[in-house]
């Protein structure tokens, strides 16, 4: 097969008009000026939300895919909310702070934890998210989850001050609700019962009420599981029903040593 014959396949399966790699580059460029607008003391405000600002528009002309949409608009809309965001950020990081006794700074969290960081560009996310622009906010949390293991879908709704210890293999599905004050370990799945394409619509992912902190590798699944408030959930459990508040569930493992008999 020669050369021309070759690219002549090629274009004839390149049949997706819109897949554009550039805009995965540009906004996790976005992101990284976004988190560093927002926190870093030697990045100018004003400056950096002009130069968001021009950066959001070619994202639009790369990902507004509708005609008739008035992506345009988002911007003013989402810039409203980033004090907000920030707001809540500082509460998260608060919490980091305040609920492990190895970080030395609240400093330290914002620049070296990996679990803070993957809130702070999901809650950046989650606002545009809102907004009706989808595309780019999970462009923006998949960015977040190849560096750091966490991987929270923009759509979750999560509240004030929480806590991921840890961070590396976290998954918090689309449908998701976590309350005030939750904290989470490595390993922890919120994730739905079953997985079917029809289920789009219907809340699949799990309540985590006020409270409640989730130990490592546990895995809460299904969208009617709601985990009352101040409770307990052991590492490694595995739960698909509702749990009432002030419980503590745990998963006891069997376990079996076998010695090898002395040999002279």
């Amino acid at each position: 097969m020669d050369k021309q014959s070759i690219i002549k396949k090629i274009k004839k399966h390149k049949k997706h008009p819109n897949l554009r790699f550039q805009l995965k580059e540009k906004t996790e460029e976005f992101t990284d000026m976004l988190f560093y607008t927002l926190f870093d003391i030697d990045t100018p405000v004003e400056d950096n939300l002009n130069k968001l600002e021009i950066k959001f528009k070619e994202l639009v002309d790369m990902a507004c895919w509708e005609i008739n949409k008035p992506c345009g608009k988002v911007w003013s809309h989402y810039i409203i909310k980033l004090p907000e965001v920030l707001e809540k950020l500082n509460l998260d990081a608060e919490a980091f702070l305040a609920c492990d006794p190895a970080s030395l700074s609240v400093e330290e969290v914002y620049m070296a934890y990996p679990g803070f960081y993957a809130i702070a560009i999901y809650r950046l996310a989650h606002e545009l998210q809102k907004e009706g622009f989808p595309l780019v906010p999970r462009l923006m949390t998949e960015y977040a989850h190849r560096q750091t293991g966490v991987d929270i879908n923009p759509g979750a709704q999560i509240g004030d001050s929480f806590f991921i210890d840890h961070a590396t293999g976290v998954v918090i599905g689309e449908t998701a609700i976590i309350k005030k004050n939750v904290k989470l370990y490595q390993g922890v799945t919120l994730g739905a019962l079953y997985v079917a394409k029809n289920l789009k619509r219907t809340k699949r992912h799990p309540t985590i009420e006020d409270n409640v902190t989730v130990y490592a590798n546990a895995t809460i699944l299904g969208g009617d599981t709601t985990i009352g408030e101040n409770s307990i959930i052991g590492g490694n459990a595995w739960v698909t029903e509702s749990v009432p508040a002030n419980s503590t569930v745990f998963h006891t493992p069997e376990i079996k040593i076998k010695t090898i008999p002395h040999v002279s």
